[in-house]
């Protein structure tokens, strides 16, 4: 942890000591409180408040050509009326041309995820009154000097944090009666020096701050599993896949306090495997002025930290990555599962974003993704799985743990276990529509 910092530190230092261009998206903007009604008050000159939590602000073709090959974006969220620790993102979202103004639900907006941030514990009356966060975004130089992208869509910042000002209204001096709960401000510095541009060409959003859970929200019954697919119409080569998670639920038991596996598939390959969290949150204690349960009134060992903690109030959000050498033309499926994923009493969720970028010899759109409503139950099972899908079924197989083919079935949505022992088998499911994935069943 400490390294990385050093290493972000350097980064924006060896922006603004250099030939750098700074380009300031949103100024002190106001939020209110999230669950209120969005309010009327004035907005900042040039932003478009899309509930109280967001605001948007289109960046202009002058901005879009000043960008530099080394981007660092830095976002700074200032305390008023909320003192607790909350979510925040920011967006870049691809708006159609045809439309000047766009809604927050609008389905025509293309959106991924940059940026994900945990405010701090904060009272507005004391020192630091404002904690900073730093990200290197320089793969999105190719998105914001993409000719074709820019001549179909317009590009919009959106910088999220959603508060509410209940405690701070009776615990912080000056609260009471307000709904103002964070100021924030986003900044991009960009310079050449040092730096070297890749040529993807294309963007593909894949999942933007998906709710995700074993409850109420999932793609297997029972289990913590998202599946995506996306079709590529030709080859990308030097696919580059972004990834924000974090997981939450502070009830006891909750899924914030539990360290938690996390395995990211491509066309049932593994590429992605981590653990959220496991770093220190000491750098971030002076940012928490308000008294809380997470940083206590003494330094805590990095053991101490390991051993529970999923984020750190006051940090950025890990955005992790991993790159495929090539991708075929035609369908692709993305699986992300937290296996041992309990969500204590039916609470809490994991927020997931993923996003490509790549290279193709054909200028690709930004291409539209879709979820794949599929539930696979029960598991376990003493005899059917069954398989309910939007889409029919084309085929299942079923394999052992070896890899052996058992038996397949075909236009059917269910397959027949009961005449085989207890164990682990695997299904190979594919849809009439071309989507293949594979899911693993235990055998009571």
């Amino acid at each position: 942890m400490y390294k990385r910092l050093l290493l972000l530190s350097i980064f924006l230092s060896n922006l603004v000591s250099s030939q750098t261009t700074m380009t300031n998206v949103i100024s002190d903007a106001v939020y209110y409180d999230g669950y209120a009604a969005t309010v009327s008050n004035p907005v900042p000159s040039g932003l478009t408040r899309l509930n109280n939590a967001r605001y948007t602000r289109k960046l202009t073709d002058t901005e879009l050509d000043s960008f530099k090959a080394k981007i660092a974006m830095r976002v700074t969220i200032g305390a008023l009326c909320d003192n607790y620790d909350r979510l925040g993102e920011v967006f870049l979202a691809l708006v159609p041309k045809s439309q000047s103004t766009y809604t927050i639900a609008d389905p025509n907006v293309k959106r991924i995820e940059v940026g994900r941030y945990i405010t701090p514990f904060m009272n507005k009356n004391r020192t630091p009154s404002e904690v900073p966060y730093t990200y290197d975004i320089s793969n999105l130089y190719n998105v914001f000097h993409d000719n074709a992208l820019r001549s179909t869509y317009d590009m919009y910042m959106e910088l999220d944090v959603f508060g509410v000002p209940y405690a701070a209204q009776t615990q912080v001096l000056g609260c009471s009666g307000r709904i103002d709960v964070f100021s924030g401000t986003l900044t991009f510095f960009s310079t050449d020096t040092g730096a070297s541009v890749t040529d993807s060409n294309n963007l593909i959003p894949i999942l933007s701050y998906n709710r995700l859970n074993n409850y109420n929200s999932t793609d297997s019954t029972g289990e913590t599993v998202r599946i995506v697919t996306f079709n590529l119409p030709d080859p990308v080569t030097n696919a580059r896949f972004f990834v924000i998670s974090t997981p939450h639920g502070a009830n006891a038991g909750g899924e914030e306090y539990i360290r938690r596996q996390n395995y990211t598939y491509i066309d049932d390959v593994q590429v992605l495997t981590y653990t959220p969290g496991g770093t220190s949150c000491e750098p971030y204690r002076v940012y928490n002025t308000q008294g809380n349960g997470i940083y206590g009134n003494v330094a805590k060992t990095f053991a101490d930290w390991t051993s529970w903690n999923n984020w750190c109030p006051g940090n950025s959000v890990p955005i992790r990555e991993f790159t495929l050498p090539s991708l075929t033309a035609g369908n692709h499926t993305l699986k992300h599962t937290v296996p041992t994923a309990v969500f204590n009493q039916q609470q809490g969720d994991v927020y997931l974003s993923v996003y490509m970028q790549g290279k193709s010899n054909v200028t690709l759109d930004v291409k539209d993704i879709k979820t794949v409503d599929v539930n696979i139950y029960p598991n376990p099972t003493s005899d059917f799985v069954n398989v309910k899908s939007k889409v029919d079924v084309a085929s299942i197989t079923l394999f052992n743990v070896e890899g052996r083919k058992l038996t397949e079935t075909y236009r059917e949505n269910r397959i027949d276990l009961s005449s085989y022992s207890t164990g682990v088998y695997f299904l190979n499911i594919i849809l009439k529509d071309g989507t293949i994935f594979k899911h693993k069943i235990i055998k009571k």
